[in-house]
């Protein structure tokens, strides 16, 4: 059947309609606010999420930095979970670009981050030795923390920490939708009490590029003065917004399939002698598992599963495989079969 790619839901090619919808995108100059296609997706962006406007941007590394950037000044600091994205995925560009600290709080195994340890690290305002608290960021799904979802309540008890200190909060909501099917909760639910939000179209979504950053006005017109400073600003950019219109009009709803799928996957991983995976932790599309230390190393293990053309990649001391709408129950079973394998074949 090919190769099997799992390495990410960043893989997935875009549908025929999202390619005829491109081809026929009318077009104008975004940057001068005149691609119709933009606006449209921006429009249709920030009422899907509940929010007064939005802005494409062209991936969700530059939608968390911008929103970094707008809220922040040079010697501020940020406070974000020690498995968050923007900490370790994010080439440090808060620091780089904007001279902005960065300050870890707990991720539990899920995502999840105590409100009291947010109120710890929030830095007193009127001591001069301190950088000030400017921004609390959230992540929801948790990439790092087994793809774990945040629920409407987790949410809410962490931004009224943050805004009962005068902090607004952003969320790197890269798969805000896999957590809205996950938990069946209406995506403007988990997002009302967060200030702005960054969401992919280029992930579970299937579109081929882009993400789109929401939030209040004001705060949209200042992260697009940002986003043309660091180089964002793109002409016509009707083009890749036609596609992220196809992926919100249609493939939403289709995540129940990739999370069915990845459930699928993780029984049978639980099954194979030599895979530690706990079933339990599995919420969306991403899973987690490793192998016996005594069978070899991540890097043998994911050679030999390429050479079974499955494709996968270690995070840290695990392996991470994850679920997107190229992966069919033929795949999973396919990927399960190499695994005994390559399993034996360490032996």
């Amino acid at each position: 059947m090919g190769i099997v790619d799992l390495r990410s839901d960043v893989v997935t090619q875009p549908t025929e309609a999202m390619r005829k919808a491109m081809y026929e995108a009318e077009l104008g100059d975004d940057v001068s606010g005149e691609d119709p296609t933009v606006n449209r997706l921006e429009e249709l962006a920030a009422q899907m999420l509940g929010k007064e406007a939005s802005l494409l941007v062209s991936s969700g590394t530059q939608g968390n930095l911008l929103s970094v950037l707008a809220s922040c000044r040079s010697g501020d600091e940020i406070i974000v979970g020690d498995k968050a994205h923007i900490y370790w995925n994010e080439a440090a560009g808060v620091a780089a670009l904007g001279g902005i600290q960065i300050q870890l709080v707990p991720n539990s195994d899920q995502g999840s981050i105590n409100a009291n340890d947010i109120e710890a690290a929030i830095r007193p305002q009127d001591n001069l030795h301190y950088p000030r608290t400017t921004l609390v960021c959230l992540e929801n799904t948790q990439n790092l923390c087994n793809g774990g979802a945040l629920t409407a309540s987790e949410t809410e008890s962490l931004c009224t920490v943050a805004h009962a200190n005068g902090i607004p909060v952003h969320l790197d909501g890269a798969r805000i939708f896999n957590a809205a099917i996950s938990l069946e909760t209406p995506v403007q639910e988990l997002l009302m009490d967060v200030d702005n939000v960054t969401f992919c179209l280029s992930k579970g979504l299937s579109a081929p590029v882009g993400s789109v950053l929401c939030g209040s006005r004001e705060f949209i017109a200042e992260a697009r003065r940002w986003r043309k400073m660091v180089g964002g600003g793109m002409r016509q950019a009707g083009i890749i917004a036609a596609a992220g219109l196809v992926a919100l009009e249609t493939m939403i709803d289709r995540l129940a399939v990739d999370h069915a799928n990845t459930r699928y996957l993780s029984l049978g991983l639980s099954q194979i002698d030599g895979i530690i995976h706990e079933r339990a932790v599995v919420q969306t599309n991403i899973l987690f598992f490793k192998i016996n230390h005594d069978l070899g190393t991540n890097k043998e293990f994911i050679q030999r599963m390429r050479e079974e053309n499955i494709k996968i990649n270690a995070s840290f001391d695990r392996i991470r495989m994850v679920v997107h709408r190229h992966i069919t129950v033929d795949a999973v079973e396919s990927t399960l079969q190499a695994v005994s394998k390559v399993i034996r074949d360490m032996r």
